[in-house]
This record gives structure tokens, sequence and C-alpha cells, in this order.
């Protein structure tokens, strides 16, 4: 595994929409490897591929009860409103309210290519949410 650089806003990168992930191979495992690593040592919860520079439309996730890998996430589901402060790696230092959905239910598919479904609540519902936005040029800061 490899800690990879972080890309901040200002980079033309975080403002495009990623493209579907069409193989699932040991690249794409190891890269998501790489994230995960990267995501725990910057102290985050969640790190998409825009993130790390790359144009694909993947995240990892963890709010403190285990690693979430999301590959081509959509969100079919969502409820109910929350709002509370939220930052991002790729906006350092900067904390801001932002109102999400209370509960998603999110269809992907996991590092193999299989289809997974998974329903949040709360700070996880947020952490999806959040990271579903990068793939689609979407900062935090947007939804001020």
């Amino acid at each position: 595994m490899a800690i990879r650089n972080i890309v901040k806003q200002g980079d033309d990168v975080l403002r495009k929409i990623c493209r579907t992930q069409m193989t699932f191979d040991e690249k794409l495992a190891q890269t998501l490897d790489d994230m995960a690593e990267t995501m725990y040592k910057a102290e985050g919860v969640g790190l998409a591929a825009p993130q790390v520079g790359l144009l694909r439309r993947f995240c990892v996730v963890d709010v403190g009860d285990g690693l979430i890998e999301l590959i081509n996430p959509v969100i079919v589901e969502q409820s109910g409103s929350q709002k509370g402060s939220e930052g991002c790696l790729s906006v350092p230092g900067k904390f801001e309210e932002v109102e999400r959905p209370m509960y998603v239910t999110v269809k992907a598919q996991d590092r193999n290519g299989n289809n997974i479904t998974i329903s949040a609540e709360g700070f996880k519902a947020k952490a999806f949410c959040h990271e579903i936005d990068h793939l689609n040029g979407i900062l935090f800061i947007d939804r001020i």
C-alpha cells in the first residue's frame, strides 16, 4: 500500500464528473487499499477517487464501524434531513454547516464487481452523500 497525495481545492480534477469504473482488477484493488491508507493517515472518514487525482466513480468511507468501498455508487433512496458541521480533506481547515439527508440507500459494486446495496443513517449517510458528491464534481462548500 502507498499514501497518495490528496488533491486540494482549486485543482480542476475536483470539479469534473467521474467516469464509470468498468474494470475490477488488481489495479483497482490496490488503488482502493491506497485510498483507505491515505484516508486513515489523514484522519478522514471518507476519500473519493478524484481527491487522489483519478476521474473514476469510487470512494472509501469509514465512520468508525469498518471500511466501506463503493464503486459506481448511486443514491437510490433518501429521506429526512440533518444539518451539521462538515469538512473535507481537499478543503483543509474549513468547516461549514451543510444540510444532508438523514437516511440514504446506496446501490454500488464492491471491488470484485458484485452488486451491493447499503442503507445508512446519520453520520454515515452524510459521509456517503459527501463522497458521492465528489464523484459529480461537487464540493461540500457548494452546498452551504
